[in-house]
Order: C-alpha cells, then structure tokens, then sequence
C-alpha cells in the first residue's frame, strides 16, 4: 500500500467538523491540501486536534487506542447506522429483482485500525516499518466495523474486500480480520489485494505481469467492475477510508469511513 500526502491540512480542518469528515452517498471530490499564500495549519496543533478527535491513549502495554467515547467513534456509530439501514432496503430490493446484491469494503482503517502504526511513527511512511506492522496482524478493529461485515452478510448480502495490501500480505490481512471478528468470506475469490507481479487481466489496461501503472482509482474501481460485470454481482455499497477507495464507479452508494492521518491519491 502506497500511501501519500500523510497530514493534509484540509483534513484537519474535517477532523474538527466531525460529522464532516466523511458523508453517506456519492462521494465528492477528493481532499486536497491547501493552496494558499497563507500560513498552513501548525502540524503541532494538528496532531493535537487528531489525538482529541481518536481520544488517543496509551494502554498499559503502550499501544495507543482510539476511545469508544470518542468523536470519532461516534462519527462511526452514525454512519453504521446509516448503512444498516440502508442495506437492509437495498437488499430486499436487490433479492426482489433477482439480483446478486454486494458489498465491497477496503481493509486498512476501514475495517482495522491503524491508529497506532500513525502515532509510533509520527505520521510518516516506510514500506520496511508498515509490512512489518500489517504482518503482526494485531491491529484493532475500526469500532463497529465487524458487526457491519456480519450484519451484511445476515441480509443475503455478499460480502467483498479490495484492498491495497499487496499479495504477499494476504495471510495477515486474513487472521487479522478473524481476529477480531470479520471471520466472511476471507478466501481469496472474495478478498481483492494487489498482485504487481500478476495482475488479474481486467486489470490489462494498466497492469501487466511485472509492470503496474495503476493508480489506486484505476484498481480499485476495476476490482468493482469485474465483481459487477464479470462475477454478476450488483454492488450496493462500497467503504472505504480514503475518496480514492470510492471513486469510479461501479457501487450503488459509497460510504466515506473518516480517517483524518493520511492521504491516498
């Protein structure tokens, strides 16, 4: 997983708005930093802002947690309602139709948290520091998250994920999210990572064995597409942490998680 532009000032400045760090439906356009001539937000004051919004601590074995009494958690508890609601119509619709209704959800701080890689390594990225980190498969889940993987799966909803783990992060990936309890459809027929030295050939147009040129939208979006076109499933809702996991089509309804500590283009 590439990730860039880590501490965007703009998403700061949701972080404090809560509820508008993230909305149900369609999503807009994507965040992005900001062009001014002016003084950027102090990124002291910044980390402040997103301690208070996780209400980051420290347990006692030191590994900062996000509180369930938190903005944050609440924010999650908002749109988790949402959503339940929502797929409970959109299932029944999609069972009335004789449609193969799904859902798709991204992995990293979408369903587990990784609030605490963010914090042990100043909000920086290091592809040495983060495999290591994923390959512990210890991270939390993102409050609420678990339930909604299950719930959907308890209204005939298939359930999907596409990820930007790479392949070789398939095994962690899967006993993390057994871990904590989103034990559907784990095999690898459901579970969509990135495969750089064999691409999937709906992939072709940017990605040939040995050869990846796409970017995260490109994937991400033609991941969904084979799920509708190629398997015939009709996507009713995706998730995801970052815009560039929900851009691009191909899901009924997008559903923004809010993720206030780094940026994906």
């Amino acid at each position: 997983m590439h990730k860039s532009l880590r501490i965007a000032a703009v998403t700061a400045a949701c972080a404090l708005a809560g509820g508008a760090l993230y909305g149900a439906g369609v999503a807009t356009a994507g965040q992005s930093t900001a062009n001014s001539t002016h003084e950027p937000y102090n990124i002291g004051l910044l980390v402040k802002d997103i301690d208070t919004y996780y209400g980051t601590t420290a347990d006692a074995g030191g590994v900062y947690q996000a509180s369930p009494d938190s903005p944050y958690a609440k924010d999650l508890a908002h749109l988790d309602a949402a959503a339940r609601k929502y797929i409970d119509k959109a299932a029944r619709k999609a069972h009335h139709r004789h449609e193969k209704p799904a859902v798709v959800f991204d992995i990293d701080d979408t369903l587990l948290l990784s609030l605490d890689y963010e914090k042990r390594y100043n909000y920086t990225y290091n592809g040495t520091t983060w495999a290591d980190y994923v390959n512990k498969a210890d991270r939390p889940a993102v409050f609420g998250s678990p339930e909604l993987v299950r719930y959907a799966e308890s209204q005939g909803v298939e359930v999907f994920y596409n990820s930007g783990l790479s392949e070789a992060q398939r095994s962690a990936a899967v006993e993390n999210l057994k871990k904590v309890g989103a034990d559907v459809n784990l095999d690898a027929d459901h579970m969509f990572l990135k495969d750089k030295a064999n691409p999937p050939a709906y992939l072709s147009a940017c990605a040939t064995p040995g050869t990846w040129n796409c970017t995260t939208v490109q994937y991400k979006s033609g991941t969904r597409k084979h799920i509708e076109d190629d398997l015939g499933y009709e996507i009713i809702a995706n998730f995801g942490d970052q815009y560039s996991d929900l851009d691009g089509g191909h899901a009924d309804r997008t559903y923004k998680i809010p993720n206030p500590t780094y940026f994906v283009s």
